[in-house]
């Protein structure tokens, strides 16, 4: 992993490329490099580092060509280093390729190799690919066909996760791109195509998409784009037309895409939203029919009942977004629920069948750990749902059924508007299903309804204390460890809040349930220790207050983030108050979710760190 981007057509390659690349970087990397085939010549040029050092470096000789592909790696097998860095190349520098993902078996097919009389130059898994592709390509004339045969016969041997993308000197006419377990795209264009790992890459040169899918090839040329199976069989292209423009993957006025991002939310909450509530002031519509219309958990309730149980699985934000919709669903829907960290869920043999609902979250809908964690599920026999962002992404596709947060792309490593987007839909679950069992007041669901109506307006209330967070920020970005307390829905809230922080701001961070510090780790509070308190929950402030003074005679600095109309209760046992805009009780996450990512924010901007690209973290983690 983790970038990829080829092109073929008209234009010169190498501008297309490097523009293709700047909108990847988002997904973290740590070397990048380019390959571009012109007037028979195929030249390659890559290094570690950010892709402006590759620019400088190409700056001047140029690549000249009008069919190239481009990567930006993310370090698995083997460091960060200009070696190690894609493109990589056979043993005469006839083809070159990139690779996103993991091959498995490549020791053994590396040394079966050696002792073929290959050498190799790098310390990755991908270089035996190009190795492989060479044998097959041994004594053949040329012609893209020709390449793709090739690219077929090497995809069988290869165990694991692969999206490729091949160019050949003898092929000048296109190149061959593959996916297996990790996302690709093809961009169609006026007498050019492209392709990608992702679709920001595409947005200035065409909105005209296919995703593909696990096991498909397709042969690219600036007229051709045919699409077969491992096997050769051809396959059907569903091209998609994408209801994105270039500027929502551009900053704007904001310095970087999290602060863009942050506050983006509003317009994400009403189009997570639309038209999921029954009309304000309608009539309720035909039986079966409710205050919240989710068709696709009707589909799946239809077909199967409801569940017995429901597990929630996920990998980090989005497990903690898990946390809040497995309270949600036993305290709303009644229905015993439990959110597991994917990588674990797949590999523990979980207690689950037919009868029970998983519901895999993901923004990209391509993790690798929560893909096996779904596939798990299915093998058992469960119902299964995804809750992803990207449209047409391996979750939604292979998931009985898909809602969509609609959160937008979201470009900066540290998720914001996609965690408070999976809240709002865990939300509508819960309380479809509650309504469905109809066993909750019908009194409190009208009352939920009109809350989320307003949660746009709300959450756009929370982001104004940005100038008041930011003061703060400023304080603690010159400390090393904080601690974060809440209780309920609040601890969840507080787990994502020191995630963000410790990601963006490498401040050392922990969140703890109020009543626990006690056992043990109060031991760590002493004078000045930043200790960061959320208080929202009604059942459950008076406890809050009490831990919060706990805190405060270890001499701990405790600033509280608290429901507004709680602001005075709270404010004579620490140091700071911010308030939080009141809502109904469970879905006052949303709304401090906003100022704990202004607070992780603004601390990073006043250390100096990469914002948008954290030290080694990428956005979509496609290998295990």
């Amino acid at each position: 992993m983790c970038g990829i981007i080829g092109y073929t057509g008209p234009r010169e390659a190498l501008p297309v490329l490097v523009d293709g690349l700047s909108r990847l970087e988002y997904r973290g990397y740590d070397s990048a490099g380019i390959a571009v085939l012109g007037d028979g010549v195929l030249a390659v040029e890559k290094c570690e580092g950010r892709l402006s050092r590759l620019v400088s470096r190409i700056h001047g000789g140029g690549l000249p060509g009008r069919l190239g592909i481009g990567h930006t790696r993310w370090a698995t097998h083997g460091r960060p280093s200009d070696a190690n860095a894609h493109p990589h190349q056979d043993c005469h520098r006839e083809l070159a390729l990139v690779h996103n993902g993991i091959v498995e078996n490549y020791l053994e097919l590396k040394m079966d190799l050696e002792r073929r009389g290959h050498s190799f130059t790098s310390e990755t898994d991908t270089e035996v690919i190009a190795h492989l592709i060479e044998e097959k390509l041994r004594g053949s004339q040329g012609g893209l066909d020709v390449l793709a045969a090739a690219v077929r016969a090497t995809a069988a041997e290869l165990q694991g996760a692969f999206a490729l993308a091949v160019v050949w000197r003898r092929a000048p006419e296109g190149l061959v791109a593959v996916r297996q377990d990790n996302p690709l795209i093809v961009g169609f264009g006026d007498r050019e195509n492209f392709v990608a790992s992702d679709i920001p890459a595409l947005l200035p040169y065409t909105r005209v998409v296919s995703i593909l899918r696990n096991g498909d090839l397709a042969i690219v040329g600036p007229d051709r784009v045919e699409v077969t199976d491992l096997d050769g069989r051809p396959r059907r292209l569903e091209r998609t037309t994408l209801d994105l423009g270039p500027e929502q993957a551009e900053l704007g006025r904001y310095r970087h895409f999290m602060e863009k991002e942050i506050f983006e939310q509003p317009q994400a909450l009403s189009d997570a939203l639309r038209g999921r509530l029954e009309p304000s002031g309608g009539k309720r519509g035909p039986a079966g029919a409710g205050r919240f219309l989710l068709p696709e958990l009707d589909a799946l309730v239809a077909g199967t009942g409801l569940p017995g149980q429901v597990a929630l699985v996920a990998c980090g934000t989005a497990y903690h977004a898990g946390l809040i919709g497995r309270a949600l669903l036993e305290r709303l829907g009644g229905i015993t629920s439990r959110a597991e960290i994917a990588s674990e869920f797949r590999y523990s043999d979980p207690l689950l069948g037919r009868g029970d609902l998983l519901v895999a979250i993901s923004q990209s809908g391509e993790t690798t750990d929560t893909l096996g964690a779904l596939r798990e599920g299915i093998r058992k026999g469960a119902s299964t749902l995804g809750v992803v962002n990207v449209v047409g992404s391996s979750v939604a596709r292979e998931a009985g059924g898909v809602l969509y947060t609609r959160a937008g792309p979201e470009i900066a490593v540290a998720s914001t508007k996609a965690y408070t987007t999976q809240i709002a839909v865990l939300t509508l679950i819960a309380l479809r299903l509650a309504e469905i069992r109809a066993r909750t007041d019908p009194a409190l669901l009208d009352a939920a309804a009109a809350a989320l109506r307003q949660l746009p307006g709300l959450i756009e209330k929370a982001l104004e204390q940005s100038a008041a967070i930011e003061e703060y920020a400023g304080r603690l970005a010159r400390r090393e460890d904080a601690f974060f307390i809440g209780r309920g829905l609040d601890y969840a809230v507080c787990l994502e809040g020191q995630l963000k922080l410790k990601e963006i701001s490498y401040i050392h961070a922990e969140a703890y349930p109020g009543g626990e510090l006690k056992h043990g780790t109060l031991a760590l509070i002493q004078k000045g220790v930043p200790v960061v308190a959320l208080v929202t929950q009604p059942d459950l402030e008076e406890k809050m207050i009490s831990n919060i003074r706990e805190v405060a005679a270890r001499g701990g600095a405790v600033t509280a983030f608290v429901r507004s109309d709680l602001a005075g209760s709270v404010r004579p046992h620490v140091d700071r108050v911010i308030p939080v805009p009141v809502t109904v009780p469970w879905l006052q996450p949303v709304l401090a979710a906003a100022p704990f990512q202004l607070l992780a924010y603004h601390a990073a901007v006043h250390r100096g760190c990469d914002v948008d690209k954290p030290r080694n973290l990428a956005k979509s983690v496609t290998v295990e």
